[in-house]
C-alpha cells in the first residue's frame, strides 16, 4: 500500500482508533516476542549441556575408581659372581637388549681350569687305588683260614670301602672345580636390558658383589595406589586404562591382584615390644592407598616401557559390580 493511501484511510480514522491502533503494530508483534525467546532457549540449551557434562564427569571420577598415582615396575635379575677373578670378558653395553643364555660378564678361568685339571688327577688316583684295594679284598676272601685270618681278611675288606669313599670324595671335589670354572662365566637368565653398567674390563669381582642387573623385558606390570574408598568397585579381571605420563597412546590392561597389606605406623613395637600407638587423633581421617596391580595387555607401538615410569589408572568396573 503506497504511503499516500495510508494516510488517507489514517485521516478517516477518529483519533482514539489511531492511538490504539497505530501503523505497523501488527506486524512487530512476532519478531519482537521471538527475540524474547531466544536468551530463554540459550539458556536451556546451556544448562542441559552442563548437565550432561556434570554427569559424564560424576562417572568418570566417581563411578569408575581412578588414580593418578601409578608407577611402572618391572623385575629387575641383580647377578653377583660366586667365584672371585679379574673380569677378561664384558661383551655388553649399558641399556643393551639381550637375550636369555647370552653371555654377560667372564671371570679370567685360568686359575679355574687348573683346579680342575687337579681334581682330575686326584680322582683318577682314587680310582686306581680303589680298584686295586677292592682287588686285595676279593683275593684274601678267597683264602683259606690258615692262609689268611679272618682279622687279616677283615682289614683289607675295609682298606677296599675306604679306598671306595675316597675315591667318591675325589670326583666330588672334581664336580665342584668344574662348576667353579662354569661359574667364572656369567650368562642372562633373562631377556632383558642391561641397566646401570658400572664394571669395566679389568676391575676384579669379588664373591658375592653384585657386578650387572638385567631389567626383565617379559615381566613389566603397573602398580596403581588406589584409595580404600574405591576397593569394593576393584576386582581381578576388571579392565583398565593406563596413561603414561610421556606418551599420549592408552596402554589396555585387567586388574591382576589386590595387595592384601600395607605398612602400618601403629604397629612399629616400641619399648618392652609393645605396639607405638599414636595419642593424636585428628577429625580428618586420609584414606589409605592400598597397590593394584595391572597386567598390561597391549602395548601401542612406539611406546617404550621404563621401570619407575608415572602412570594414571582408570577401572572400569564390569556389568554387575557396580
Amino acid at each position: 500500500m503506497a504511503d499516500s493511501d495510508l494516510r488517507t484511510e489514517n485521516a478517516g480514522q477518529p483519533l482514539a482508533a489511531r492511538a490504539r491502533h497505530p501503523p505497523g503494530a501488527g506486524r512487530d508483534v512476532a519478531p519482537t516476542a521471538r527475540l524474547r525467546a531466544l536468551p530463554v532457549l540459550v539458556t536451556l540449551v546451556v544448562l542441559g549441556l552442563a548437565g550432561v557434562l556434570a554427569w559424564a564427569m560424576w562417572q568418570a571420577y566417581m563411578a569408575a575408581p581412578w588414580t593418578r598415582d601409578g608407577t611402572v615396575r618391572a623385575y629387575v635379575v641383580t647377578m653377583a659372581p660366586e667365584v672371585a677373578g679379574r673380569i677378561a670378558q664384558l661383551p655388553v653395553v649399558d641399556n643393551q637388549f639381550v637375550h636369555r643364555g647370552d653371555l654377560l660378564v667372564g671371570i679370567d678361568p685360568t686359575d679355574y681350569a687348573i683346579a680342575v685339571e687337579q681334581a682330575q688327577a686326584a680322582a683318577d688316583q682314587a680310582r686306581a687305588n680303589q680298584e686295586n684295594a677292592q682287588r686285595e679284598a676279593q683275593r684274601r676272601a678267597q683264602l683259606s683260614g690258615i692262609e689268611a685270618s679272618q682279622e687279616e681278611k677283615q682289614t683289607y675288606a675295609t682298606n677296599a670301602v675306604a679306598a671306595q669313599a675316597s675315591y667318591r670324595q675325589a670326583l666330588a671335589s672334581l664336580a665342584h672345580a668344574r662348576l667353579n670354572l662354569e661359574r667364572a662365566t656369567i650368562r642372562s637368565p633373562v631377556n632383558g636390558y642391561v641397566t646401570n653398567l658400572l664394571v669395566q674390563l679389568g676391575d676384579y669381582a669379588n664373591v658375592g658383589q653384585n657386578v650387572i642387573s638385567v631389567v626383565n623385558s617379559d615381566s613389566f606390570w603397573v602398580d596403581g595406589y588406589f584409595e580404600e574408598t574405591n576397593l569394593d568397585a576393584i576386582h581381578e579381571g576388571d579392565p583398565a586404562t593406563v596413561k603414561l605420563m610421556g606418551y599420549r597412546p592408552l596402554l589396555h590392561g585387567h586388574v591382576d591382584s589386590v595387595a592384601r597389606g600395607i605398612a602400618v605406623a601403629n604397629a612399629a613395637p616400641g619399648q618392652f615390644g609393645l605396639a607405638s600407638v599414636n595419642p593424636i587423633f585428628t577429625w580428618v581421617r586420609l584414606a589409605q592407598r592400598v597397590p593394584v596391580r595391572i597386567h598390561i595387555d597391549e602395548i601401542p607401538a612406539g611406546v617404550r616401557l621404563v621401570a619407575g615410569e608415572t602412570a594414571s589408572i582408570q577401572i572400569t568396573p564390569r556389568p554387575g559390580e557396580r
